[in-house]
């Protein structure tokens, strides 16, 4: 089995210690860092979140991959400095104000990171004003919210609000999620896009940008 083979199956099984090694032997044998991510790592993630919504795989196999991958990037991504890397677009995310969790947040954010995107996580517990400085600080083509409680779901509303205040709700994609909020929710707030879990995130992002860059 090939190094690109054997990469793939260690992110897509969630062997941590492999992608790193696989990774580090690609490179020296002069595989661009480039083309790992975008021609293994990327991929890779893609067939984790289908398997992840089909049912094939769990949270705790999710969590694996996600872990595997950082393994690997953390080899990769300083080598990009010099040598460049495209990225899809700039997605903003953070879980909202008073919601503290931060594991589905970071999931998702792995999982858009890992098909191409640069990624600004907020991380959790995070103000309206917070939202709106980072979507304009980054001109964001997405913002991702979080919610996790029934409590905090209002926030997402809230944070969508800001955005129309702001003047900047056209120019941005509003994505949403978390294990309370719904797809009916999603629309009732007036956010772009609800997703379930990372890999229906990150597919549901490069739709979103799509649809941006065609209106």
């Amino acid at each position: 089995m090939s190094d690109h083979s054997l990469l793939s199956q260690a992110v897509i099984e969630g062997k941590g210690d492999q992608t790193a090694e696989l990774a580090t032997a690609m490179l020296n044998s002069g595989t661009k860092p480039q083309d790992i991510i975008s021609q293994i790592l990327q991929p890779s993630m893609n067939t984790v979140g289908e398997k992840f919504s089909s049912g094939e795989f769990f949270l705790p196999d999710m969590l694996l991959a996600a872990r595997a991958m950082n393994n690997a990037l953390a080899i990769l991504k300083p080598l990009l400095d010099s040598s460049g890397m495209p990225t899809l677009g700039k997605v903003v995310i953070g879980t909202v104000k008073g919601d503290i969790h931060d594991i589905g947040k970071n999931i998702v954010a792995t999982f858009v990171r890992g098909v191409g995107f640069e990624v600004i996580d907020l991380g959790e517990d995070i103000t309206d004003e917070k939202f709106i400085e980072a979507v304009k600080e980054n001109n964001a083509d997405i913002l991702g919210l979080c919610a996790m409680l029934t409590t905090t779901m209002p926030s997402i509303g809230s944070v969508i609000k800001a955005l129309e205040t702001a003047g900047i709700r056209s120019k941005v994609k509003v994505i949403v999620g978390g294990a309370p909020v719904t797809k009916d929710y999603a629309v009732h707030i007036g956010a772009d896009a609800y997703a379930h879990d990372g890999g229906e995130a990150a597919r549901v992002c490069k739709e979103l940008l799509t649809a941006k860059e065609a209106g």
